[in-house]
């Protein structure tokens, strides 16, 4: 897709400080969306280096001649959801696109649970599921009534392969997602009378400042991990930016209630790269 083909949309990312949201964010920028970026704190953007803070990325997105708005709160919470929702409509009058990608294998400590089995420790057991599914369901319920007002709309969920692999660890995560998946599809079918598209992206192992933190911990660097061939390789940021711009646009319009995994074939495979 080329130029400006987003023009005069609206688009919130949530999670967008760093990493895949960071991504997003910028992409869809790129093609013309204005673009609301959100974290949960100042500090997250911070965390893996990936961004000073939120307002650059904010700032990264005006430099692509496109108005955006940085906005933060725990999206567990469903008031800083509506207040959220409240800012943007305020600032920009409509709301176009939201990408629900705020999430991730974190505990209540801010770092992985440990153990991440059956027996994750309760807090982090509520956080990782508030964190995956609840952020994602709090921010439709206070989004798509604008939606549904305007008649159109188009959301992307952000779920991930581990909704669709047994691993026997991560097992609160991969619920989560796996309910981030089953809820696309039902909110697809709830909206369809109201022409606004629900679909989803599942995305494989990907190179995010995060996940780099991660194969650290387990004593890998990323020129231990670097590519085989052209699709036997960990995922890049823009690699899952480019389905959601997808997802979006005009192309996507007929297009509700899927979930695209995007991993290289990964999931087709056995899963060596982990």
């Amino acid at each position: 897709m080329v130029g400006k083909h987003l023009s005069g949309k609206v688009a919130i990312v949530t999670g967008s400080g760093r990493g895949l949201g960071k991504a997003i964010a910028l992409r869809l920028a790129k093609a013309g969306a204005d673009v609301v970026v959100h974290d949960e704190n100042e500090e997250a953007p911070r965390k893996f280096g990936e961004s000073k803070s939120l307002e650059e990325v904010a700032e990264q997105v005006r430099a692509t001649g496109q108005r955006s708005l940085a906005l933060f709160g725990d999206l567990a919470v469903p008031q800083n959801c509506q207040r959220i929702v409240d800012a943007v409509l305020n600032e920009f009058g409509r709301i176009d696109i939201l990408v629900n990608n705020a999430g991730g294998d974190i505990g209540a400590k801010g770092e992985k649970p440990e153990p991440n089995d059956l027996f994750i420790p309760e807090p982090d057991l509520y956080t990782v599921i508030n964190r995956n599914l609840l952020t994602t369901v709090h921010m439709c319920r206070a989004v798509v009534p604008v939606m549904m007002r305007q008649g159109s709309g188009k959301i992307v969920n952000i779920a991930s392969v581990a909704a669709f692999l047994a691993l026997g660890r991560e097992i609160a995560y991969a619920a989560a997602k796996a309910a981030v998946v089953q809820f696309t599809r039902n909110l697809a079918a709830m909206l369809r009378p109201y022409g606004i598209n629900v679909n989803a992206v599942a995305p494989g192992d990907t190179l995010t400042g995060r996940y780099l933190a991660t194969l650290r911990q387990r004593g890998l660097s990323k020129e231990d991990v670097k590519p085989k061939g052209r699709l036997e390789r960990y995922g890049e940021p823009d690699d899952i930016a480019k389905v959601v711009e997808f997802f979006v646009s005009e192309w996507a319009d007929f297009v509700t209630g899927q979930i695209l995994v995007v991993d290289g074939g990964m999931y087709l495979c056995t899963p060596s790269l982990r």
